[in-house]
């Protein structure tokens, strides 16, 4: 578990063990941190973004990346038939002591079938880059049943290459703007860089109508986030 930084924090908050500020480092901005707290929000902390995307959940629902499965406890307690899955170990086990359904998985292992594929906390990022997002959406339509959903959430970050006039400044030989680095650290556990994708609306629904979905953006806030729903 030396690079489960996640995990390193939630068990340490669960346990009351002096928990820090997780520290996230990204090739596109100054370093950032995210309150370990926020991870274990409760329904009525929730922005408007994730309230809309748990009151659209129905069927045999997947809460991938769950982390301390926030959301995943709030649809159990609305009678759910809900699963959530992770690849922190730290993460699982907490989310295992607070009685979820909880697995250690990737998610392009998942072979089950599910109604709802639940992805909040910009879920679309899970694909990497551009490119991978054909994968994932593939690999998404494979474990939906029949008139299945997809809830994901992103942000189109573009505002960040915004000059004072305006403009836009993005380097043409450069990758998608959205594909960004990050290396997240805690305590004296740190992760392997990894890709982690932000795509604007047009390109995902483009994407998506590519793959067969149905496509609509449900909600979209002042911060340039929106939410998704996909549908078979």
């Amino acid at each position: 578990m030396n690079d489960d930084a996640i995990g390193g924090a939630l068990l340490d908050y669960y346990n009351n063990e002096s928990p820090e500020d997780i520290i996230v480092k990204s090739s596109i901005s100054e370093d950032d941190v995210i309150p370990v707290p926020y991870l274990f929000r409760s329904a009525k902390e929730l922005p408007k973004l994730e309230k809309k995307a748990l009151l659209l959940c129905k069927g045999k629902v997947l809460d991938v990346g769950a982390a301390a499965g926030c959301h995943s406890i709030i649809l159990k307690e609305k009678g759910i038939n809900i699963s959530a899955i992770d690849i922190s170990l730290g993460a699982v086990k907490v989310m295992q002591k607070r009685n979820l359904n909880a697995q250690e998985i990737n998610f392009y292992n998942v072979i089950e079938q599910y109604d709802t594929l639940l992805f909040l906390m910009n879920g679309v990022g899970i694909a990497g880059t551009l490119k991978g997002l054909d994968d994932f959406l593939i690999k998404a339509k494979s474990l939906l049943n029949e008139g299945g959903q997809i809830l994901i959430d992103s942000s189109d970050i573009s505002y960040m290459f915004k000059e004072e006039d305006g403009s836009m400044w993005v380097d043409l030989n450069a990758p998608y703007y959205g594909e960004v680095t990050y290396q997240m650290q805690y305590k004296n556990l740190i992760t392997d860089k990894f890709d982690w994708l932000f795509v604007d609306f047009k390109t995902l629904k483009d994407k998506a109508t590519e793959h067969g979905f149905n496509i609509e953006l449900v909600f979209e806030d002042e911060n340039d986030a929106y939410l998704a729903r996909l549908i078979l």
